[in-house]
């Protein structure tokens, strides 16, 4: 055998490996299986991983199963781990078979290679530290890496949450700063009533504040952890102490409120709780879609559509046709929006796949919900910075607007009555004249009564003073 390589063996025979590799055997052959979706297992998973491979490492030393010497080397490799600093040696394709044991094997091989280098051996030396018999000690795929699926969502849910915080803000700014202008609210597409930009704003900000709240409240859902449940919840070959002890451990190392599931079989066989948080996220996408849309309608034109949007020019629209200018922040975040929906359907698909006492579809789970949670973070972030910081209102167009349409009569209907304001849009479409000129013409009301009817201060009450 060539000294750039070293030989290991399994069950199934030998293979040769780059001598330096950290990974091994089984991550070899997972390598070759699935060579399906040219996506990597996601790095948030890896680090998970790495946390809760270090408190079992750590309750087991604990307990008296794992020598000093060998655990402060794993902890060290896992801590590395838990930083991101072994992403790369992770090589197994995002969708594979076998529940998510490709996955936990190329992460029992990276540690236990890594901690033989930090105690100054070579790759392979599995005399010294072994991958299953050390790393994966009172472990199974089967408990691992669902618990690590929910940390590593945890604290993408943070994150996509502190995003969401920071966009309903720039949303709740625009509604003080745009208070003041009167537009013509929408109904199927079509001219209905009077409203402010403000109220347009801010029932965006409300919108994305419930996406907020409802986003902390999953956290709840995923707090709940399967890990010293072993195969399928029984915790067989896992010591009761390791079992009562492993996720306190676990709870101090990622600083989340985890706790043992009360039923760990049932935590074992069944995902719908990524089903219920992977909802929510679609609720999430669902509102972004729809603000996003709204954005690209008000901005349309600029010269032959509503125009009473500017967003910020970020890049060329054209090839073609010279000084266009695409909503593009706006196309890639309903875009994003899309892709949550869709991936919603096949991870719950996946979740109701499950079968008995396990779920072999965790990987399609993982990677549905992660990569979600990772494109709803960045979608929240480009609309807010590269859109909406820098959107303008064009004051005159909506000026124009509100003088010029129908919908400007239901704000006067109080004052004039439905039948007159009726006869008014008749006369407006065969005259072109504005609501204003034919109002003042008839003397039906002075310029200053007209005026206040149409302000902001009148379209943003709550419904009609009642009469004393």
């Amino acid at each position: 055998m060539s000294k750039s390589f070293r030989e290991e063996q399994d069950f199934l025979g030998c293979r040769q490996i780059p001598w330096d590799a950290l990974y091994g055997i089984h991550t070899a052959r997972a390598a070759e299986n699935f060579p399906l979706s040219g996506r990597k297992v996601h790095s948030s998973l890896i680090r998970a991983y790495g946390a809760v491979k270090w408190a079992c490492a750590r309750t087991n030393f604990e307990l008296g199963y794992l020598k000093e010497e060998i655990y402060r080397a794993l902890a060290a490799a896992c801590r590395e781990m838990t930083e991101g600093k072994l992403d790369e040696h992770i090589l197994i394709d995002a969708l594979q078979g076998g529940a998510g044991t490709s996955t936990n094997m190329n992460v029992n091989e990276v540690l236990c290679n890594r901690a033989l280098q930090i105690l100054g051996k070579k790759p392979g030396s599995y005399r010294y530290i072994h991958p299953v018999e050390h790393v994966n000690m009172h472990q199974s795929t089967n408990d691992t890496f669902p618990t690590a699926l929910r940390v590593a969502a945890i604290g993408m849910l943070r994150s996509l949450e502190e995003q969401l915080i920071a966009l309903s803000e720039t949303l709740q700014e625009s509604e003080q700063k745009f208070a003041h202008i009167v537009r013509i609210a929408r109904t199927e597409l079509q001219d209905a009533v009077l409203t402010t930009m403000g109220r347009t704003f801010g029932a965006f900000a409300e919108a994305v504040s419930r996406d907020r709240w409802r986003i902390y409240k999953s956290e709840e859902r995923l707090r709940v952890v399967n890990l010293g449940g072993t195969a399928i919840g029984t915790g067989i070959t896992a010591p009761r102490r390791y079992i009562f002890r492993v996720v306190e451990n676990l709870k101090e190392i990622t600083g989340f409120g985890l706790a043992r599931a009360e039923n760990l079989a049932e935590a074992t066989q069944n995902a719908d709780v990524f089903v219920e948080v992977s909802g929510i996220l679609q609720a999430c996408a669902t509102n972004l879609f729809k603000i996003s849309n709204d954005l690209r309608w008000l901005s349309s034109g600029p010269h032959s559509g509503l125009n009473e949007l500017q967003l910020p020019a970020r890049q060329a629209g054209s090839s073609i046709m010279p000084g266009k200018v695409n909503p593009v922040i706006p196309e890639a975040v309903m875009q994003v929006s899309l892709t949550v929906m869709s991936d919603h359907e096949r991870l719950s698909k996946a979740a109701a796949l499950g079968n008995m006492e396990l779920n072999a579809f965790m990987p399609l789970i993982a990677d549905a919900l992660l990569q979600n949670l990772q494109l709803l973070k960045n979608a929240a972030y480009i609309l807010n910075h590269h859109c909406l910081q820098g959107i303008k209102v064009n004051e005159k167009v909506c000026q124009r607007n509100v003088q010029n349409s129908t919908a400007t009569l239901t704000a006067l209907v109080g004052k004039l009555g439905y039948q007159k304001a009726q006869k008014l849009a008749g006369q407006m479409q065969k005259t072109d004249k504005s609501v204003r000129q034919l109002i003042l013409e008839q003397k039906l009301m002075d310029a200053e009564t007209f005026d206040y009817l149409i302000s902001a201060e009148a379209v943003n009450r709550l419904g009609n003073p009642e009469e004393a």
